[in-house]
């Protein structure tokens, strides 16, 4: 999958572990997507699992990853990824726009991400074998830029990896789970809350100012298609100055934290945060505790993480240089877990040391 600032990717075994001692449950409901790692991982493990984010490219990452279903999708999307990787590239849109304007990426792969993108919108494909193939394309470009994994700025000097051939693979798409068929929503989370049914909900949202549209602002453009005017050194969508989540407040954030949670009908809400966002561990927890009329239980899971790799290197400015120093390299990850069940019998044995082995897997 693509390089994601605040994936959950070493967080996965907590998760699932937290979600499968919690109780017998069927549906999770995941309200702020991203990459949909932990709504791929709650697939594998048989839930059927509600994906929603308000970002287009992240809707699309869930189509393929939870709504799709490999017996559908598999064959056809390898003999597209097969015609896809023989398609000469013709520079457009996206060449000028991230390889010429910006360096984010090769000419050379600019080019075939021009030609591939534009076979990919010609070809009328149904929605999830289309969203398969987008994925495709995303991480194919993923693994050949040249940034340290945000879109904000692209690096000095070219990463070794973008002077490689962009190659299309068959996205890790899964059978349908055996809890049923899964599904992908492009809603605000306020709204999803209201409509999404679910057993438990997980909530993995924004701790900062920084909106994931201005991280990943390339995948929003080619997925979309919209060839959009941009602006500034990294080439923005104009849009990034407009659509900004209430979650990116910092005044507004704790107000609006607390109608999402009260909008959720699961008995069981699952919540990452680390200690580097706007609420501390003691109002979160005050926060969930309150919940059903201050009857919530919670649960706290702590767990030590390195930072992801662009804040081990240091600030860049858009060009690429260097400008700030390293604070620190590691943060806690806490997992709260309410519930108007007491779970703490049930969940304890996750707050052992047992946890800050799983927390090194992977990295």
């Amino acid at each position: 999958m693509i390089k994601y600032i605040g994936s959950k990717r070493t967080l996965i075994p907590v998760i699932l572990d937290t979600i499968r001692r919690a109780g017998e449950f069927r549906t999770v409901a995941d309200m702020f997507s991203g990459t949909c790692r932990v709504g791929h991982a709650l697939k594998a493990s048989g839930y059927r699992v509600l994906s929603n984010d308000h970002n287009t490219y992240a809707t699309t990452l869930a189509r393929c990853y939870v709504q799709a279903d490999a017996e559908d999708v598999r064959d056809d999307a390898a003999k597209l990824v097969r015609e896809f990787n023989a398609t000469p590239g013709k520079a457009g849109y996206f060449t000028e726009t991230f390889c010429v304007q910006s360096r984010f990426f090769q000419p050379k792969n600019g080019e075939r991400v021009d030609a591939i993108r534009e076979a990919i919108a010609s070809k009328g494909l149904a929605p999830e074998l289309e969203a398969v193939m987008l994925v495709s394309l995303m991480e194919a470009a993923d693994r050949v830029d040249s940034t340290t994994g945000l879109q904000m700025a692209y690096l000095k000097s070219w990463a070794p990896r973008a002077h490689n051939d962009l190659e299309l693979r068959v996205p890790a798409v899964l059978p349908q789970a055996k809890n049923g068929k899964g599904e992908a929503h492009c809603l605000d989370a306020l709204e999803a809350a209201k409509r999404l049914d679910a057993d438990v909900v997980y909530l993995d949202p924004p701790y900062n100012q920084h909106s994931y549209l201005g991280n990943y602002h390339v995948w929003e453009s080619l997925v979309r298609w919209d060839k959009p005017d941009v602006y500034g050194i990294a080439c923005k969508r104009i849009d990034c100055r407009e659509r900004r989540s209430l979650f990116n407040s910092r005044p507004r954030f704790e107000a609006t934290m607390r109608t999402l949670l009260e909008s959720i009908s699961a008995p069981v809400i699952v919540v990452s945060f680390n200690n580097e966002g706007y609420l501390d561990r003691s109002v979160m927890e005050n926060m969930l505790s309150s919940l059903w009329g201050g009857t919530g239980n919670v649960v706290t899971i702590e767990n030590d993480f390195k930072r992801y790799v662009g804040a081990q290197i240091g600030i860049h400015n858009p060009r690429g240089e260097k400008v700030g120093k390293v604070s620190h390299l590691r943060n806690k990850e806490f997992v709260y877990v309410v519930s108007q069940d007491d779970l703490t019998d049930r969940l304890t044995p996750l707050t052992s040391p047992a946890v800050e082995q799983l927390s090194l897997f992977d990295k």
